[in-house]
């Protein structure tokens, strides 16, 4: 059974910066993929950025595009998010997901992903 649990949310300021982590654990696959989302109340959740372990190739959001960059350690199966110059519509509850080798590559729908972490809270404000 795929887990994963993430950590690093906090308070941060506007104009700050956070690095989120995820760990995975519980498998024994080679190719996969790892993504992460956020929701914040009352709105759906939001794709952010994906990566492949087979070449570490990413895809990101629109939205977060050169604000926030994902990177993995594939020896310890962690996931990063860096991210800079957050905004108060950053908050949210972050989450990673874990997608297997899929006939297509993996994007940003919630729907490709069969495994999810708990969620790390991110708030920013002054």
């Amino acid at each position: 059974q795929v887990q994963l649990v993430e950590s690093g949310g906090t308070l941060v300021q506007p104009g700050g910066s956070l690095r989120l982590s995820c760990a995975a654990s519980g498998f024994t696959l080679e190719y996969y993929t790892i993504g992460w989302f956020r929701q914040a109340p009352g709105k759906e959740r939001e794709g952010l950025a994906c990566i492949a372990s087979s070449d570490s190739s990413t895809v990101y959001a629109d939205s977060v595009k050169g604000r926030f960059t994902i990177s993995s350690d594939n020896a310890r199966r962690t996931v990063y998010l860096q991210l800079n110059s957050l905004r108060p519509e950053d908050t949210a509850v972050y989450y990673c997901a874990f997608a297997p080798l899929r006939p297509r590559p993996v994007r940003l729908g919630a729907h490709e992903y069969d495994y999810w972490g708990q969620g790390t809270q991110v708030t920013v404000s002054a």
